[in-house]
């Protein structure tokens, strides 16, 4: 990757550092009773949540069979709206058919299980504390006295700045990259039909074949299309790198070469797989 790289990547992901925190003038010391007490605040209304999320009747859904619908247009002219501007709405039957499923699941659900709820709120929360520190900059989280309290969205209003001021400056670091790669790919002069076939953003990789062409096979139910198969044609692999089977397709760069197209791939996986491929040709179809 020339531009979407694997720093780039991260970067993006180091956007929003200072989000969802609050300043608490406890965090500038280790204090196990103030983390309790904050664990204890946060785990009930994450339970809260999960109850009125379990006891949301799927009835709702039915309320919009027979609704009277209006034209955009008319309905905020201030005109008189005509008969002809309305119209109703009737529920398809297979539509109303997976309701009244969802209804007779949820009549029949067992209670809310408070106690499984709070386990797997804990053990998320656990994933966490050892993990939050690694999308920091290590200046910072060294600061931190209790990395847990800082998960739970607590922070002093030192690191607050800190972590503002690193969103900012990694915004303006992926907004110029970003720029950059724009312009590149458009100097590329290559046709949209062809930008099209190598469209596989969040499609996992099932298969991976190498040889007088490069075959790469798609499980498409987390993308945005139903191609399954890309075939690169008389092959040259500049750069293959990682477990790229089971990854999923992240960003892709296409440039123009004297005899076909080079292809650069980049993989959500372990250690962030790359693939990038010389070919005379691509094609994409759906199997």
């Amino acid at each position: 990757m020339k531009y979407l790289t694997k720093e780039w990547y991260e970067t993006c992901q180091q956007t929003g550092l200072h989000f969802g925190l609050r300043v608490h003038s406890g965090t500038y010391e280790w204090n196990e009773a103030l983390f309790q007490r904050l664990y204890k605040r946060k785990e009930k209304e994450h339970i809260k949540q999960e109850r009125e999320m379990y006891n949301m009747d799927p009835r709702y859904m039915l309320k919009h069979d027979g609704l009277v619908l209006t034209r955009v247009d008319k309905a905020f002219s201030g005109e008189e709206v005509a008969e002809e501007d309305q119209m109703v709405y009737h529920m398809p039957p297979e539509e109303r058919a997976h309701i009244e499923k969802l209804i007779a699941e949820y009549d029949a659900r067992p209670p809310f299980d408070e106690k499984k709820c709070k386990e797997e709120y804990k053990e998320a929360m656990e994933w966490n504390f050892e993990h939050k520190a690694e999308r920091l900059p290590k200046e910072i989280s060294e600061q931190i006295a209790d990395i847990r309290v800082f998960t739970l969205g607590y922070c002093t209003r030192e690191i607050l700045l800190q972590l503002k001021k690193q969103s900012a400056e990694n915004t303006k670091e992926m907004d110029r990259v970003s720029k950059e790669y724009r312009e590149a790919i458009l100097a590329q002069d290559i046709p949209a039909e062809i930008h099209s076939r190598v469209q596989f953003h969040d499609c996992t990789v099932t298969e991976l074949l190498t040889g007088d062409e490069v075959v790469i096979r798609f499980d498409t139910r987390g993308g945005f299309t139903n191609i399954n198969k890309l075939t690169l044609v008389k092959p040259e692999i500049i750069k293959q790198e990682g477990e790229i089977v089971g990854s999923y397709w992240l960003y892709q760069e296409l440039y123009r070469i004297d005899n076909g197209y080079e292809l650069h791939v980049l993989f959500d996986g372990k250690n962030m797989p790359e693939l990038i491929v010389r070919c005379e040709d691509i094609l994409a179809e759906e199997e």
